[in-house]
């Protein structure tokens, strides 16, 4: 192959593309081929010479392989093909220039007819001059047809020895620089414009990577993974299976806030890598896609084999990403809630798959988190019902349509009231009642739970203030309530406006409020115990039941969960935990309180078991302000008939 010495320097993509442009158009140069051939046939014709039929054969031969290759080459062939294509090529266009050449020369020495010499000539200078610009992408073959096709000429023009042919020769020879520098001008512009054109389309390149690209953990981002989704779906067969594996980190937040960004940072490229190790991509069209769909998200869409495939994955995520980090001098463990759709199952479009596994990952969340949920067609109708009760509870907060109800806690050894509890209710205007254990997880999960809360605090302080000084208020709180800016000053608020001594109201939190060491939760406990206001730890049993939150924080009174005392696992191990409980909370000087009492017999040995307060079903249910009074009014024996106290009574239990 004819090697360019101009080419020097350039990078292989720029010399390609300057290459490729003397094989584009290979009907340019079949035409320009054909009009040598043709001003042969005509010169071999006219003066009978076999020489000239001879070269006419000849010429039609290397104009056939010259366009044939040609051909071949614009069509787009690879591999060694394209390599025998181009000396082929080269070949052929170096032998046609010196042929052509050689027949006009040849004209010249036999002094043939006149017109058939101009003819010849005309035609060989013609297409050396034409074949530079063509070929100024490859400028070395340029110039050596174009040298291939005069030499001859400028032979003949001295052996002819006359003063025209001689000044024919001296222009001939003036040509070749000539043309050499409009071929090497060309061949600059050309090779400019290409490799501008190159550097803007890799720019550009770069410019679409970056913009598909996280910049902290160098997944695809969510436009990458868009872009990467559209292109696997429309590769695979319509019968194949996908996943799509959406994950949640849990609590991530507390990273960024405790430990800083740099940290969370760090955190989340380690996850990437281990998503990484679970899934690889690779440039093959199975590959699975991964992506940090945004803050402490990630996507992986990947093809599966079934159902069973999909979980095998969803474990090693989770089995991968629960194992400890170490950074720096920091051990951070980490957990994930997952949410699965499978294509074509779950739709076979990009947004429904989307939809489908974010409610799933949804359902994960909200049955505990660290888990997977693969979607279910339940999980839709869940949703609707979800957000449809969020739309009510907002109009009804508005509309005073919820009341609060007061059940009563009663001291085990006198039998008096020592405390009611607050318990919200929602009476729907066409639904009836609401149950609280559907509407409160949707207020918590909306955020309403910060306007419901301190709705009930002011509500049951205020009835509170109409009872006797030494009944007590118990309210329960959220987490969410007392990590909530202001949260401390919500509920002196409502002290103050009841005007209630903070030593009546009790607040009652459960054990998941301090599965997370948050300052905002010993700040609000420790401010309002410093102005007197009670705690209570509720549904003690069911949750984590460490030890430690009773030693580290002022609670008074512990409430035993109703399921040690009348659920089905109530039992011989359930009493014997109790009276654990009720001794541990004697020499700490605390009341436990033994929650959904029904019958006389378990008040009885709940007495025996030690503890000191009861509730339940069995003294009362709860009850609307006005019967409260009701009961307490029975309760401090003041005059009041008995037999309308058993009529309230029989009212609240209907």
């Amino acid at each position: 192959m004819v090697v360019d010495e101009a080419d020097d320097g350039l990078s292989e993509s720029v010399r390609r593309s300057l290459a490729a442009t003397v094989y584009a158009r290979p009907t340019s140069l079949a035409l320009g081929a054909l009009t040598g051939v043709f001003a042969t046939a005509i010169a071999a014709y006219i003066t009978s010479l076999p020489i000239l039929a001879y070269g006419y054969i000849l010429l039609c031969l290397i104009a056939l392989g010259r366009a044939t290759a040609a051909y071949g080459l614009a069509s787009g062939h690879a591999g060694r093909s394209t390599r025998m294509l181009e000396v082929i090529y080269e070949i052929g266009a170096l032998s046609y220039a010196l042929v052509l050449g050689t027949i006009a020369a040849i004209t010249m020495l036999y002094e043939v007819h006149r017109a058939v010499e101009v003819l010849m000539v005309s035609s060989a200078l013609g297409y050396g001059i034409g074949i530079c610009a063509r070929n100024a992408g490859r400028p070395a073959l340029a110039m050596g047809q174009l040298v291939l096709v005069c030499a001859p000429i400028m032979a003949s023009c001295l052996a002819m020895g006359s003063l025209v042919y001689f000044v024919l020769f001296v222009n001939i020879l003036l040509l070749l620089p000539a043309m050499a520098s409009i071929t090497f001008n060309v061949f600059m512009v050309l090779r400019d414009s290409i490799t501008s054109a190159k550097t803007n389309a890799q720019l550009a390149a770069q410019m679409q990577d970056l913009a598909r690209t996280d910049v902290v953990t160098g997944l695809a981002n969510r436009a990458g993974l868009n872009h990467a989704m559209t292109e696997k779906m429309k590769a695979i067969a319509d019968d194949a299976q996908l996943a799509l594996i959406w994950l949640d980190l849990d609590k991530f937040k507390e990273v960024n806030d405790l430990l800083g960004h740099p940290v969370g940072d760090e955190v989340l490229r380690k996850v990437a890598d281990r998503l990484l190790d679970v899934c690889p991509p690779d440039a093959q069209a199975n590959s699975a896609v991964v992506a940090r769909f945004g803050g402490d998200e990630f996507i992986i869409f990947t093809p599966i084999e079934n159902r069973q495939h999909a979980e095998q994955i969803a474990s090693e995520i989770h089995a991968e990403i629960m194992r400890p980090m170490r950074i720096g001098a920091e051990r951070i463990e980490v957990r994930t809630s997952i949410g699965v759709a499978i294509t074509p199952d779950e739709g076979r479009d990009i947004d429904t798959l989307m939809q489908c596994a974010d409610q799933a990952l949804y359902h994960a969340k909200s049955a505990g988190r660290a888990q997977t949920c693969f979607f279910a067609p339940s999980m839709t109708r869940d949703l609707v019902r979800r957000r449809e009760v969020e739309e009510e509870l907002r109009a009804a907060i508005l509309a005073d349509q919820l009341s609060v109800f007061f059940q009563p806690i009663i001291d085990l050894e006198t039998g008096k009231i020592r405390c009611f509890e607050a318990l919200v209710r929602w009476f729907h205007p066409e639904k009836g009642q609401v149950p609280p254990d559907e509407f409160i997880p949707i207020a918590e999960e909306s955020g309403l739970i910060l306007t419901l809360g301190n709705w009930i605090t002011v509500q049951a302080a205020k009835a509170a203030a109409q009872w006797p000084d030494d009944v007590s208020i118990a309210v329960n709180l959220s987490p969410m309530q007392i990590r909530a800016p202001g949260a401390t000053l919500g509920i002196i608020n409502a002290l103050r406006a009841a005007k209630l001594d903070p030593s009546r109201l009790i607040l009652e939190v459960t054990e998941s409020l301090f599965l997370e060491d948050d300052a905002a939760t010993t700040d609000f406990i420790e401010d309002l115990s410093a102005r007197g206001v009670r705690f209570a730890l509720d549904d003690f049993g069911t949750g984590y039941s460490s030890l430690g939150y009773i030693h580290r924080y002022p609670f008074s009174k512990i409430k035993i969960d109703r399921s040690f005392v009348s659920g089905d696992n109530a039992g011989v191990k359930s009493r014997a935990i109790i009276r654990a409980v009720a001794e541990m909370g004697k020499q700490l000087d605390m009341e436990i309180v033994a929650e959904g009492l029904e019958t006389a017999g378990q008040i009885e040995w709940i007495k025996q078991a030690g503890c000191t307060m009861g509730q339940g079903y069995h003294f009362s249910p709860a009850a609307p302000a006005d019967q409260a009074e009701i009961l307490l009014a029975q309760d401090r024996g003041q005059e009041f008939g008995q037999s309308e106290f058993e009529t309230a009574l029989k009212q609240l239990r209907a």
